[in-house]
């Protein structure tokens, strides 16, 4: 069992920066592949990115690419999103998931619906906005 908590979310200006926290619970944390996805009113949870349980391989949605970095603590059992140059756009409810398989996490990337995911976070808000 994996328990997840976001931190970090709140109002930003458009090309402000965030840093979001993920911490999780559990011995396990470091055996899972762990993502970023996020969900505006009226629309899919989308995803945003991942990262391998080692942390040497991770991947983005092409909206973010070049903006926004994850990483992981396996130590700390914490998973991050540092975010740059927000935009409007950016704005949603953010959710840290984590499953066994990266493959899971990059079949959303692709396409699939975000409910294969074995744990999911309550979400943190980020608002850009002037």
């Amino acid at each position: 069992q994996v328990q997840l908590v976001e931190s970090g979310g709140g109002l930003v200006q458009p090309g402000g920066s965030l840093r979001l926290s993920c911490a999780a619970s559990g011995r396990t944390f470091r055996s899972y592949a762990m993502g970023w996805f996020r969900q505006a009113p009226g629309k899919e949870r989308e995803f945003v990115a991942a990262i391998t349980w080692s942390g040497g391989n991770t991947y983005y949605a092409d909206s973010v690419k070049g903006r926004f970095t994850i990483s992981r603590d396996n130590a700390k059992n914490t998973v991050y999103l540092q975010m740059n140059s927000l935009k409007p756009e950016d704005a949603a409810v953010y959710y840290c998931g984590a499953d066994p398989s990266i493959a899971t996490m990059l079949a959303i990337m692709l396409g699939k619906a975000a409910d294969g995911v074995d744990y999911w976070g309550k979400g943190t808000l980020v608002t850009v906005s002037s």
